[in-house]
């Protein structure tokens, strides 16, 4: 009887990797560290690592990025290994891709970290706003870089690649038409994607302004990429809603969920995009109208995955990426998730490397939901710290004030008159001018009268 014939996977792109140390300059991780970091990203956009090899250097090549030597004992791994791809682990100008591609020849495509990450977010980008942002850094990122080794941006999302339809790592999201472009239409493009990208910003803010008028408080989710911030959301929520993936860049698209605290008050969660250490530039810019949920929010939720070595680095590359979004004015509250995956020896370890993060942190685990009640309380007494002094006297029409006190307020007097409810309480300086108009001055003592 003849064999069915069984589906096979195309197969993987061999990838080859490439870092440099560059000597006196402060880097977050190691270049071993660093390199190890771009295995995982290269895994997450489904490429097979053959091998991988770096450089300590004084300062870049202005050419070839390593040296001229270097370059060509790279070519020779790529020969040993069947590379189809070498990635380097710095963003490299369009100089130093020519000349790389010159080397290496037309069998190897030549991609950095920055390529990379755009192809892993094409792939995650579900929403029609998470695709235009990605559409907008392909292009800004492809514009000065327009060669003939760039036939890898022909796939679609989800589809195959241009090197003939095998498969592997690409830019997604620009079709095969865009391939023959000259620089004045992707210009035109770029301004075409701004502009979109505006009404989304513009409908973000609508969006906000209205949480504002309802006066329910924002907690922002932020951390490193894979640090489980969409499993703390699912879990806080109590079903899963959101993906969460142990990959890196699982979520992309922000998601917001309403959540009780222990007082019984309504919090909104937001889970934002994953941060890494040495985010494009293009990125930071294109997520704009997505990042500035964090500028807005009333809380930054800072999630750190404890169990990994480089933890107070990552802390330290989300520090930063937050100091380039302008983030200065919100409270923090850092907490460091999976602490059911430490041990005794590795808690200790954990100790050692984070100190004092150590001892003002959360600890909680998002799977098994392990520190969340203390967590949820944290949240709470962040968020209600600055509590003023109010004494409001307001109309019984205005129903939705007197509503708003008792979800967002504590309240400790109240009094049904004519006009309408007095209630005397405390109430978070953010939301204490919305009571303004309904201010009501206390009553002096009347001092009784003596014959």
């Amino acid at each position: 009887m003849p064999k069915t014939p069984v589906p096979t996977e195309p197969p993987s792109e061999r990838a080859f990797l490439v870092g440099i140390e560059v000597r006196g300059q402060h880097q977050l991780l190691s270049v071993e560290d660093s390199l190890a970091e771009l295995a995982l990203l290269s895994d997450t956009a489904g490429l097979q690592i053959v091998g991988e090899t770096y450089q300590k250097v004084a300062r870049p090549d202005s050419n070839t990025f390593v040296g001229s030597g270097k370059a060509l004992e790279i070519k020779d791994f790529l020969e040993e290994t069947l590379a189809d791809v070498v990635i380097f682990d710095d963003e490299l100008s369009p100089r130093h891709q020519r000349e790389l591609e010159t080397i290496f020849g037309e069998k190897v495509m030549v991609l950095d970290r920055t390529a990379l990450i755009l192809d892993i977010f094409a792939q995650h980008a579900h929403t029609r706003e998470g695709a235009l942002q990605v559409e907008l850094a392909q292009y800004e990122y492809r514009l000065p870089r327009l060669t003939r080794q760039w036939t890898h941006l022909a796939r679609q999302a989800g589809g195959a690649a241009g090197r003939g339809g095998t498969g592997g790592v690409g830019l997604r999201g620009p079709g095969e038409t865009q391939l023959e472009i000259d620089r004045r239409e992707i210009a035109l493009h770029i301004a075409h994607l701004k502009k979109e990208l505006e009404k989304v910003r513009a409908h973000r803010q609508r969006y906000r302004a209205q949480r504002q008028r309802n006066a329910v408080p924002v907690v922002a989710i932020v951390g490193y990429t894979n640090a489980g911030k969409s499993t703390l959301l699912n879990t806080l929520v109590g079903h899963e809603e959101t993906l969460a993936a142990d990959q890196l860049f699982a979520t992309l698209d922000p998601t917001t969920r309403r959540v009780m605290l222990p007082a019984k008050r309504p919090v909104l969660f937001t889970d934002t995009v994953g941060f890494i250490q040495k985010l494009p530039t293009t990125l930071v810019a294109a997520f704009r109208a997505t990042l500035e949920e964090i500028g807005e929010a009333d809380l930054l939720l800072h999630v750190v995955d404890v169990t990994h070595p480089n933890a107070r680095q990552q802390i330290e590359a989300v520090n930063e990426t937050l100091a380039e979004l302008n983030v200065h004015d919100a409270p923090v509250l850092l907490a460091l998730n999976k602490v059911d995956g430490l041990t005794a020896e590795t808690t200790a370890q954990a100790q050692t490397h984070l100190g004092e993060v150590w001892d003002t942190s959360v600890k909680i685990s998002a799977r098994t939901g392990e520190g969340l009640p203390t967590l949820l309380n944290r949240v709470e007494a962040e968020l209600y710290a600055a509590l003023v002094p109010l004494r409001v006297l307001i109309p019984y029409k205005a129903g939705q004030f007197i509503s708003m006190f008792y979800e967002q307020g504590l309240v400790e007097q109240v009094e049904h008159q004519d006009e309408g409810v007095l209630i005397v309480g405390r109430m978070p300086e953010r939301v204490a001018g919305r009571f303004k108009p309904y201010l009501a001055k206390a009553k002096k003592p009347t001092r009784a009268k003596t014959k």
